[in-house]
């Protein structure tokens, strides 16, 4: 299966070497790599330029924040399988993409979620949180539950069908997009137990009380969006899983 693995980016010149080359030192054969950036000023379009001859497609423009740029990615992509590595980000090993298209042949599921650990934006090996996310139970959507994003990875096809991510929603497209596929539309998928990802804290979802509140608003308002209820404590069910991130 070829992969499309996209990044995006702006002003993201401390981290963004670290990011493409965990996407550029994997073991998979066939991985096309796509980087989205805001028109960065700090001279990360100098950096990534200096991966260009690993690069199938690059820009640097102006957009309307990170759903608009990961949009610009998936209509760039040409892959059976995407996936988003953020600037920060780290695969966690050269073998995570081989993993995951064993796991897409074996299970036959269109959306396949690891687990990923949280670590201290300057020091990568602080582990702040573990997010083991669990087989797959589509009901758990009700009590709070989403798989880790930056883990997920889904069929283009699923992306065909059912559409982009809402660039109407500032903080929580990924919760809407990722509800909308799984929930609303009943696609299937199937959880690896292995640590796929290390995600630097401090993005917008995470980054302050603020957002976090302004974050769950937004997953309310997903349900709504998709012809749903929110179910009751569905907030403050969603906080409890991320304190007991602290537990693992």
């Amino acid at each position: 299966m070829k992969f499309s693995l996209i990044t995006v980016c702006r002003n993201a010149a401390p981290v963004i070497a670290g990011t493409l080359e965990s996407v550029l030192h994997q073991t998979h054969a066939d991985i096309e790599v796509i980087v989205i950036d805001g028109a960065s000023t700090d001279g990360t379009v100098e950096i990534v330029r200096g991966f260009a001859d690993r690069i199938r497609h690059f820009v640097s423009e102006p957009d309307k924040g990170i759903y608009d740029a990961m949009n610009k990615g998936l209509r760039a992509a040409t892959g059976d399988i995407i996936g988003f590595v953020n600037a920060g980000d780290l695969l966690m090993t050269p073998q995570v993409i081989a993993q995951l298209d064993e796991a897409f042949q074996r299970t036959g599921a269109e959306a396949v979620y690891g687990d990923i650990i949280m670590v201290d934006a300057v020091d990568l090996e602080k582990v702040k949180r573990t997010w083991l996310s669990g087989p797959y139970d589509r009901s758990n959507f009700r009590k709070g539950w989403m798989p880790p994003h930056v883990a997920t990875f889904i069929k283009r096809s699923v992306y065909d069908r059912f559409g982009h991510f809402r660039d109407d929603l500032r903080i929580a497209a990924d919760y809407e997009i990722l509800h909308r596929f799984l929930y609303k539309e009943h696609v299937s998928a199937a959880h690896i137990p292995l640590l796929l990802v290390r995600f630097r804290l401090g993005g917008m979802s995470n980054g302050s009380i603020r957002h976090i509140l302004e974050a769950n608003k937004e997953v309310r308002r997903s349900w709504i969006l998709n012809g749903s209820r929110p179910p009751k404590l569905l907030v403050t069910r969603k906080l409890l899983s991320k304190v007991l991130q602290f537990l693992h």
